[in-house]
């Protein structure tokens, strides 16, 4: 399967069967986010495994409405920027996430990027500020998202190709 096929059949899951993702499918998922490019080549990101059911509960409180699927997740990887290190964080923890949510459904895992940074989570406090007392990262360590990992329950459908002369393709001007 070639990339653009593999970026074609991937889809957000937030619906899992429960059944246990195998360690080697959870490090080269992993390894595709320490694999990313970033900006200098500073590679400010940091991720935290969670494979503690306990812990997965506690952190679906962690968005208004949008994080629930990680009850029935087996694992979630929680992606943090180093804000001493650069000031692209953002656009390097990103780079990071997409590599991982794509290794994911490459390996037959289904994924969700949980978007942290800049949201609210169900007690009113902040994502970030919400998972840092679950996770106790530094304060320096700033939250880009959560990509919540399991089997998925039911394969969607494959997104269409766009054709390159799409109204949001400009060529030469706006």
């Amino acid at each position: 399967m070639n990339l653009l096929e593999i970026m074609r059949q991937r889809r957000s899951v937030r619906v899992y069967t429960g059944e246990e993702i195998p360690q080697e499918k959870i490090d080269m998922i992993l390894q595709a986010g320490l694999l990313s490019p970033s900006g200098k080549g500073t590679r400010p990101w940091e991720f935290i495994l969670v494979r503690n059911k306990e812990t997965l509960k506690k952190m679906a409180g962690c968005r208004t409405g949008a994080a629930n699927m990680l009850e029935g997740a087996d694992a979630a990887i929680v992606v943090l920027g180093n804000s001493d290190k650069t000031d692209t964080i953002i656009e390097d923890c990103s780079i990071a996430l997409s590599n991982m949510h794509l290794m994911a459904d490459y390996l037959g895992v289904g994924s969700c990027w949980i978007q942290g940074r800049l949201r609210e989570a169900s007690d009113g406090r902040t994502t970030e500020e919400y998972l840092r007392e679950i996770l106790q990262f530094p304060e320096n360590m700033k939250l880009e998202a959560v990509l919540s990992l399991g089997i998925a329950s039911k394969k969607a459908a494959a997104h269409e190709i766009p054709d390159v002369s799409d109204v949001r393709v400009h060529k030469e001007k706006f």
